[in-house]
């Protein structure tokens, strides 16, 4: 397998199905690249993994629940290690926010931001808000390739 590192993403997507791997193992998320540790910036802690593992199942979800999943070339959430003020229960919470980045590409080279539908950004930051401890804040990432990285390290 050692070749491989040596592929982008879509070449060892490609190797994937030439190989005859289920489409399920080929267009997972994230696949190939470095997995959810690196969309935890900074010291990765327990509750901040916790945060985009569970963020990014509902992004999951509901990506597949509206067809964007075979649409989104790739998509996934990030904990920055940083935190913001909020209102929970009538009382300030200084807590983390979810980035979410969904993106388009041909090559991997150059990337364009989904256009998401207003009602999925919605429903996805509602669950997220409801659902995941220690967020109060969720974003949509609209930068393209280049100037900015497909994945947010």
């Amino acid at each position: 397998m050692e070749p491989l590192k040596q592929l982008f993403k879509d070449e060892v997507r490609a190797c994937g199905v030439e190989l005859g791997l289920p489409h399920d193992m080929v267009y997972r998320q994230p696949f190939p690249g470095p997995g959810l540790g690196v969309r935890c910036l900074g010291a990765i802690t327990r509750d901040r993994l916790e945060a985009v593992r569970e963020s990014d199942a509902i992004l999951r979800e509901e990506f597949a629940k509206a067809g964007l999943d075979k649409k989104v070339w790739q998509f996934f959430t990030v904990v920055p290690d940083f935190k913001s003020v909020g209102m929970k229960n009538n009382a300030r919470v200084f807590e983390y926010m979810v980035i979410i980045r969904a993106i388009n590409t041909v090559d991997a080279m150059t990337a364009t931001v989904e256009k998401l539908d207003w009602e999925v950004l919605e429903r996805i930051t509602d669950r997220i808000l409801s659902e995941v401890n220690n967020v109060n804040r969720v974003c949509y990432d609209m930068s393209p390739k280049p100037p900015a990285t497909i994945e947010f390290e």
